[in-house]
């Protein structure tokens, strides 16, 4: 068994070989918290998720750690135009995107550590680059030199001269423009930390390689993100680490955007889908299969369409698992292994679409095992279900879903209560043979939304697809 990675580094696949054997550390870079997560947001924690529930399922120990900017130019401009504390602010949405992982059935993290809380380490990093001749002070901004680095750049596959490095307002001092700042000096009103070279306040890059060296030392496994991040925030990170004396990540895993109309879904467009707000119209395991099961390097264009589609796969998916728990009688627990074809699916650079192909098939597989009538097949088939949805977080019967299958939880037992009322005139006609009146009562509930399934317990209601 090797677990093998596309490395963006290596612009390649590569067998996936630890540091340490069967252990994993993994850093994430997490939210910025100067507004409440859309889906595209969510979608980085939940591919990284599923990487680590197939590294957990492979038998590794692994460490996640997933951070938290909660100090940085955006969150700073939200704090001066709501008229509101820059730490009001970050608290409310970090808790927002929290939600939002936890909603969508993400494992918590190992750490969640937060920028602010390690300023001694930045200082400590900064002091000592500039010992080591990376970095220098400047009008109390502290900056690394990017020529004193060879290597600089390879992970994104640029030229230095090529360079146009992005500068923030009093990034003055520089010996070269293309130099980034890792510490900035304080400006009126702003934050600021005490530092032996004037007050001031972190870098972006600064505090993720600072909180990477403080949780997993030196040397760590995996730096994963999203794709917009290569450049220039990996690649200084990397610079900093490096110049520092560390070997920092062995593998750069990145993973693609949620498009809407072909452009990235992000906050200064407009175009965010609020997790908050999605949640209120879709089944949140509707969202977790719709935002997990396409390749994680791959775009998703987001529709309404594309989101009903998921729908009613997993529908399928879900309608299976409900009968062979009713035809057996009891609960079926996941199988202790998950198929080989799904395994080396997984294997593969974390192949979920070919994956969700092999646990479609196999439930195509059990409902022939229910129509034959075969209880023995079909439990087989569902034990094996339940293993491989257990692994991609979407298993139904999991208790993080509990209580979720249906919208509108709150009036379920009321709309129950009607829909059993007209389900029981409906088994009157049939009793008396009226099958015509009872066919007309299926249909008008069809066409109101639900779908009836007679089941060896009686008739069963569930919402249909949108």
């Amino acid at each position: 068994m090797t677990i093998r990675l596309h490395d963006t580094s290596a612009r390649q696949i590569r067998d996936f070989v630890p540091l340490t054997a069967g252990c994993v550390s993994i850093y994430l870079c997490g939210a910025t918290v100067q507004a409440a997560p859309h889906i595209g947001h969510i979608r980085s924690g939940l591919n990284f998720d599923i990487m680590r529930r197939w590294f957990t399922y492979r038998g590794y120990d692994v460490t996640f750690i997933r951070n938290v900017t909660d100090i940085d130019d955006k969150i700073i401009a939200k704090s001066a135009e709501q008229g509101r504390p820059w730490w009001s602010i970050g608290y409310e949405n970090e808790r927002a995107f929290n939600d939002g992982y936890d909603v969508l059935g993400c494992l918590p993290p190992t750490y969640e550590p937060r920028a602010t809380g390690h300023i001694p380490e930045m200082i400590e990093m900064m002091r000592g680059l500039i010992e080591r001749g990376h970095a220098y002070e400047a009008d109390g901004n502290v900056y690394f030199d990017v020529r004193s680095l060879p290597g600089y750049l390879e992970l994104s596959n640029q030229e230095l001269d090529d360079l146009r490095q992005p500068s923030g307002e009093g990034e003055t001092g520089k010996r070269d423009p293309r130099d980034f700042a890792m510490w900035k000096a304080v400006k009126p009103g702003e934050p600021s930390w005490e530092t032996p070279w004037g007050r001031g306040r972190p870098g972006w890059h600064l505090e993720c390689s600072a909180m990477a060296h403080k949780y997993l030392g030196s040397a760590f496994d995996i730096h994963g993100g999203g794709i917009d991040l290569i450049f220039p925030h990996h690649e200084n990170e990397i610079a900093q680490a490096k110049a520092y004396g560390d070997t920092f990540a062995n593998y750069w895993v990145h993973n693609g955007w949620v498009t809407l109309a072909g452009e990235k879904m992000s906050k200064s467009l407009g175009n965010s889908v609020l997790v908050s707000e999605m949640v209120k119209h879709w089944r949140p395991i509707v969202l977790r299969y719709y935002l997990g099961t396409p390749h994680y390097r791959s775009m998703i264009e987001y529709s309404e369409e594309a989101l009903r589609e998921a729908e009613s796969a997993f529908a399928r998916i879900e309608g299976f698992v409900q009968r062979v728990t009713e035809k057996v009688g009891e609960t079926v627990a996941p199988a202790a292994e998950v198929p080989p074809a799904f395994a080396e699916a997984m294997d593969e650079d974390l192949g979920v679409p070919q994956a969700l192909a092999i646990i479609h098939t196999t439930v195509r597989q059990g409902n022939s095992a229910l129509a034959a009538d075969d209880k023995e097949a079909a439990a087989a088939r569902l034990a094996e279900v339940r293993a491989m949805l257990g692994v991609l977080g979407l298993d139904p019967l999991d208790p993080q879903w509990a209580g979720e299958g249906d919208r509108g939880e709150d009036l379920h037992g009321v709309v129950d209560t009607l829909v059993r009322m007209v389900l029981d005139q409906r088994q009157s006609a049939r009793a008396r043979k009226d099958w015509a009146a009872a066919d007309a009562i299926r249909d008008q509930l069809n066409q109101s939304g639900l779908v009836i399934e007679d089941s060896p317990t009686g008739p069963r209601w569930t919402l249909g697809p949108r």
